[in-house]
């Protein structure tokens, strides 16, 4: 038997172990795993999307100083997940781990948060890459989705349909098959790679001039509306959502263990591993841009007129041709970010409509003839389409334009994916010693990590539920509906209607992850394999 063949059967093995027949297509190398979380984490993406919600509640500090320290605990959290994911390596991932090591109520919340934030993250990336992609259309004099136009709301009115475009365009590539999907995602890491380099260097060399280290480094701003009493305590905290959002997604090496080659360490080291390098090249990237910000009152003018700040920053330091170049290649690597969050979204519904646990479970879990769930992966995409409508009606503060709705998403996706991380993180730390672990664990360590881990989310959740501006403050006296931050909105009743919905019938019907390893024995006739299932 050849190795890669004794590899394959060790991991079927380990799945029916688990409890699970293998279904899907299980081609997917150690590498190509940790490379869909580097492609969804995509410093190219986060860096730019959200460099303005640090630029505008911090400055240069809560970027370059604020990104290495926000992203020690992310990498501790990432740290008790590949533990788990060692112990664990199902498609399932998170909700099955909370329900293994919690029963059936805590797998079902954790479920329900982990595709709430699947689904947000799918949102954003797209609905980013489809403003820069507007952008980048415009400065190319094409006018399709209103890329030309001066007038934000047009523009933005325009980028909405884009986005549409790019989620269908997404569905699509998913649905032609795994292999392809992990094909992209390895030339993805490439593009990043040579994306961030190539950006470097026309970020040090290019400009006429760049900001001190001073400024890059200690410069304090506060464009956020609020008082500037509250900076240490609100402000800067709310900056910090740059980070948190950036890293986040690599859960996604969970979602893709069943269909990668020796998953109980290569996915184990693909979480990690992607977050480490994603936090790394991240930080070079945004000092780079921070350091290329001499004009910033043109900066501040223009994203006042709905701009993002990054490419407010690339339109002051450089020459057109250049930051055309800069946009192709962060629009791209935003593109590849897109696909590979709608598989990781997709089979993340795969694996819990597999347990019973969405309506209409039946359609979703099914796979098709190349064994890929593309029912899932149409349905995730119509739900991410469907949570960024209110991005279609700008929101206005004064004259300028808010892009309250993006980043109401963002908050999303951080408070549904953190929250799914943390509570098989918070009862693996309960369980203790009795948690049997796999070849990749943090030994006695787990004691700390992951308590700390477990009070970080807790922290970062009530910040990013709070209001963005003053306007979406209730009670004060230029409130707007406009300008809310929907997060706790959208995640409250959320929480509220899954938690109705266990009460009054899923508690009688969801018992946790089906076990699929008795069709396989029908299958083998193997009675051996049903002895070893849990």
């Amino acid at each position: 038997m050849s190795t890669a063949a004794g590899t394959l059967d060790s991991d079927e093995q380990r799945l029916a172990e688990l409890g699970y027949k293998q279904e899907l297509s299980r081609s997917w190398s150690g590498f190509q795993n940790f490379a869909i979380s580097f492609t969804i984490i995509s410093i190219l993406a986060g860096c730019f999307t959200t460099y303005g919600q640090a630029w505008n509640n911090g400055g240069p500090v809560a970027i370059s100083i604020g990104w290495p320290l926000i992203s020690i605990p992310i990498l501790i959290i990432g740290f008790c997940m590949s533990e788990l994911v060692s112990a664990y390596p199902t498609a399932g991932g998170i909700y099955w781990w909370a329900s293994k090591l919690g029963g059936a109520a805590w797998g079902w919340f954790t479920g329900w948060f982990n595709l709430i934030g699947l689904i947000a993250v799918t949102a954003s990336v797209d609905y980013g890459c489809a403003l820069f992609m507007n952008s980048t259309l415009g400065l190319y004099s094409v006018g399709w989705f209103n890329g030309t136009s001066t007038n934000a709301t047009a523009f933005l009115h325009g980028t909405f349909f884009l986005f549409m475009v790019i989620l269908a365009l997404h569905a699509i590539v998913n649905i032609a098959g795994s292999h392809l999907v992990a094909r992209i995602n390895g030339v993805s890491v490439w593009w990043h790679v040579a994306g961030v380099f190539a950006i470097l260097a026309v970020l040090v060399f290019v400009p006429a001039h760049h900001q001190s280290f001073s400024f890059v480094f200690g410069h304090r701003f506060n464009n956020s509306g609020f008082n500037g009493s509250m900076y240490w305590f609100y402000i800067l905290p709310l900056g910090f959502l740059l980070t948190q959002y950036t890293i986040t997604g690599f859960d996604s090496c969970a979602h893709i263990s069943e269909e990668t080659h020796g998953a109980s360490t290569s996915a184990a080291k693909g979480v990690w591993r992607s977050i480490f390098y994603s936090a790394i090249f991240g930080w070079i990237v945004l000092l780079a841009l921070t350091f290329a910000a001499t004009h910033v009152n043109a900066i501040n003018t223009k994203a006042a007129g709905g701009a993002y700040v990054s490419i407010a920053i690339l339109e002051t330091a450089l020459g057109v041709g250049w930051v055309k170049l800069v946009l192709v290649i962060s629009t791209v690597g935003q593109f590849f970010c897109g696909a590979a969050c709608l598989t990781s979204a997709s089979r993340m519904c795969y694996a819990f409509s597999r347990d019973g646990a969405i309506p209409g479970w039946r359609v979703w879990s099914r796979v098709n003839t190349r064994r890929v769930p593309a029912n899932a992966v149409i349905f995730m995409a119509v739900l991410a389409a469907a949570i960024t409508v209110p991005a279609y009606f700008p929101s206005k503060k004064g004259e300028a334009i808010e892009p309250v709705a993006f980043y109401a998403v963002v908050s999303i996706t951080v408070i549904g994916l953190y929250t799914a991380y943390v509570i098989p993180i918070f009862l693996r730390w309960k369980m203790g010693d009795a948690f049997e672990v796999g070849p990749w664990n943090n030994g006695r360590k787990y004691k700390w990590m992951n308590l700390f881990s477990t009070i970080w989310v807790a922290l970062i959740t009530i910040d990013f539920i709070l209001p963005l501006s003053p306007g979406g403050v209730p009670w004060d006296s230029k409130f707007d509906w406009s300008l809310v931050n929907y997060a706790p909105l959208v995640m409250g009743g959320a929480t509220l209607a899954v938690g109705i919905w266990w009460i009054l019938r899923a508690r009688h019907t969801f018992t946790g992850p089906r076990h699929t390893v008795s069709e396989l024995d029908a299958e083998l006739g193997d009675a051996a394999v049903v002895a070893q299932s849990p």
